[in-house]
């Protein structure tokens, strides 16, 4: 049986959470220097607001990011779990990096999608998430076969274990409110980039 099959088929199937919620519960499983590497917008300001850790990147000004960038830091230290953390209008902006992420199968690589169907951050218009588009239908068409929508909260907990001890790639979809978040991350990029390599020992 694939991993998809004890999850549910489509996007609309899946219970809407709240992304400040899953994102706590995320980081409270992280106990081994994991990268996380937090996309632009609320994706990096709940991982913020979660407690800052030295392995935490915040992406800053550009749309599209966390995965390439994620997907970099999997290849550079096979190691280490790295977790991207990316809203949907984001992924959509970078599809292709789904295909390039299933074509160089980092084991160690976890990719959370919060999928609202709308770009939250510059007026919330609707992304094609909102219509048509299903992004781990998408995922999984371009070769990245562990690719599942988290059913609930229990479900997310289940599959971020799995992802986080078994080999990848991971695609986790999540269906999320749009609440804005309680906190919003520092905006100096270069101390975010130093205090990150620090955090995966690289550089001085």
């Amino acid at each position: 049986m694939s991993f998809a099959a004890n999850h549910p088929r489509h996007r609309n199937d899946a219970k809407v959470m709240s992304r400040a919620d899953l994102t706590a519960r995320l980081v409270a499983r992280l106990h081994h220097e994991e990268a996380v590497i937090g996309g632009i917008g609320y994706a990096n300001f709940d991982l913020w607001g979660a407690g800052h850790r030295p392995q935490n990147f915040y992406m800053l000004g550009s749309m599209g990011l966390a995965v390439p960038i994620a997907l970099g830091v999997a290849i550079a230290q096979p190691a280490r779990r790295v977790v991207a953390l990316e809203g949907d209008g984001s992924v959509l902006m970078q599809l292709g990096a789904l295909a390039t992420v299933a074509g160089l199968r980092p084991a160690n690589l976890v990719i959370v999608i919060w999928d609202n169907g709308a770009y939250q951050i510059t007026g919330g218009q609707p992304t094609a998430a909102a219509a048509a588009a299903d992004l781990v239908a998408i995922a999984r068409g371009a070769g990245i076969a562990q690719s599942a929508w988290a059913a609930d909260e229990s479900d997310f907990e289940e599959m971020i274990a799995r992802a986080l001890t078994e080999d990848g790639p991971w695609l986790i979809g999540c269906r999320i409110d749009a609440v804005k978040p309680v906190a919003t991350t520092e905006r100096d990029p270069a101390r975010i980039r130093d205090r990150f390599m620090r955090g995966i020992a690289v550089g001085g």
